[in-house]
């Protein structure tokens, strides 16, 4: 298997090229610098905690003591949910500044890690939460679906820092566009064995090998404003605006639909590629 760069952070291999011996003014060596995209990374995990913090004490302690309107547990609830976008954002943001400035050797393993505990630890631990509010009975399947998450997202982090993929796009669906729809599942409030078959299906896209094209020029600007709008929509639903759960349940779906189409774009791209090299080839071979 061949290692790539991790966001143009740097791979295993870049610290291998560092002499920590190196040292800047300050006397820091160089592996230990954090850039403006390590910091951007580290407040994307910032806001995966706050997401698990704001699940615990906002929805499942109220939920186990009897305690709190379901006003101020909805307000929890879209807060956690605000903050994985948040971290989505930073997400986005702290590849394309690594790519602008210098990266440091470590921006590989904290984007590993902080997505983890983002797109890994924060939606797994939201579908537990949901499976405990919804009923004793349904607890122990949520637990497993949780499990599969949280696995999956580990699984995909691993692969995707070892294995070439084709240079525009991400081999399976990626943990935080992953993240995102599986808490649109729950948010759907659907019944609860459709919920868990959807929840378990979006898991396998993650370890998949379906492409999806990576959020660069105007499909990071789509995607960036689709998350813009995710969090007004969630923020009216938490104040309990008039139209509020009727455009948040719009949303979500509409976050279904597109994990389930825009592998399609990535589909069409391989289609025309093929078409304009074989196109090139028998250009070549006429006289």
């Amino acid at each position: 298997m061949t290692v790539i760069d991790r966001k143009s952070r740097g791979s295993r291999a870049s610290w291998a090229e560092v002499d920590d011996e190196e040292q800047e003014d300050d006397g820091m060596p160089l592996s230990m610098r954090l850039s403006i995209a390590d910091t951007l990374t580290l407040s994307n995990a910032t806001c995966g905690f706050l997401a698990v913090y704001f699940t615990t004490t906002g929805v499942l302690i109220p939920h186990l003591t009897n305690s709190g309107d379901a006003g101020v547990v909805r307000n929890n609830a879209a807060t956690a949910v605000l903050l994985m976008l948040l971290a989505s954002v930073f997400d986005l943001f702290d590849g394309l500044v690594a790519r602008k400035l210098r990266a440091s050797p470590m921006g590989a393993e904290l984007d590993n890690l902080s997505d983890l505990i983002s797109f890994g630890l924060a939606p797994a631990y939201f579908v537990l939460v949901w499976g405990m509010v919804v009923g004793d009975v349904h607890e122990p399947l949520s637990a497993v679906a949780a499990i599969v998450v949280l696995l999956a997202v580990i699984l995909r982090l691993a692969r995707f820092s070892c294995v070439q993929v084709p240079d525009g796009v991400f081999q399976g669906m990626p943990s935080p566009f992953g993240a995102l729809t599986v808490v649109s599942i729950v948010l759907l409030e659907l019944p609860f064995t459709p919920t868990l078959l959807a929840i378990v299906g979006v898991a396998w896209l993650m370890v998949s090998r379906v492409e999806y094209p990576k959020p660069r020029g105007t499909l990071a600007v789509a995607m960036l404003s689709w998350i813009v709008l995710s969090m007004a929509l969630l923020t009216a639903w938490a104040f309990d605006a008039p139209g509020g759960l009727l455009m948040l349940q719009t949303a979500c779906s509409l976050q279904l639909v597109l994990g389930a189409v825009i592998p399609l774009f990535a589909m069409v791209r391989r289609v025309y590629t093929f078409r304009d090299n074989r196109r090139e080839a028998r250009a070549a071979g006429e006289p």
